[in-house]
């Protein structure tokens, strides 16, 4: 999705100023293809909290932003790339099992899909709070599709994403990347990460990919 509002950000800042009473900011921090724990740790630094306060105040600060973002985004259904709903829908009716790998909390990743109209696609998801790195929540994804027998050990499994560390993540697991450009990443720097396809947007991408 693109250009979904302020509400994610403005979680994040609510969320600190309910559980630390301190205001924050979003700005100055490339928030793009990070984790929300990560970007709450650098507003928290930025405020001047140490690291052994952040570790105490994030879980509660993780509940109130989740809180916020559900009562406070609207409808997105108009905000969906170009191609997702119908590769979704194909996948889906290939019973081609789909996870969710984001760095959004949990419930701001699932209530943002749900209010695209797109969560019933994802088998299940792993969220911000669930691994230190974007490379460490594909494995998780990995880990749970196998465990679960959705996948066996020679399934083909792509990571599809719009930022630099989508790509990354993939080389981490040994696994395919599609990057495609319809984020706000700088021009260049996907192809820098050298992905295994780079499309400009997902109605681009056949299911021989795949």
């Amino acid at each position: 999705m693109r250009r979904t509002g302020p509400y994610h950000r403005q979680a994040l800042v609510d969320a600190v100023r309910i559980v630390t009473g301190l205001d924050t900011t979003t700005e100055g921090i490339p928030v793009h293809g990070m984790l929300d724990p990560d970007i709450l740790t650098l507003m928290l630094q930025s405020a001047g909290y140490a690291d052994d306060q952040i570790r105490k105040v994030l879980p509660a600060i993780f509940t109130a932003a989740e809180d916020v973002y559900e009562a406070a985004v609207p409808e997105l259904r108009d905000r969906c790339c170009p191609g997702v709903p119908p590769l979704l829908a194909e996948l889906h009716e290939r019973r081609i099992p789909v996870a969710l790998v984001t760095g959004n909390l949990t419930r701001i990743g699932w209530r943002k899909l749900e209010r695209a109209g797109l969560h019933h696609f994802f088998r299940f998801g792993a969220f911000g709070e669930m691994a230190a790195t974007r490379g460490g929540l594909a494995r998780l994804a990995i880990e749970r599709a196998r465990s679960e027998g959705l996948i066996d050990g020679d399934a083909n499994i792509s990571l599809i994403g719009d930022a630099p560390q989508d790509v990354r993540a993939a080389q981490e697991n040994r696994i395919q990347s599609i990057a495609v450009r319809t984020g706000i990443t700088p021009p260049g720097d996907l192809e820098a990460c050298r992905p295994d396809y780079l499309l400009d947007d997902l109605t681009q991408l056949h299911m021989s990919i795949i």
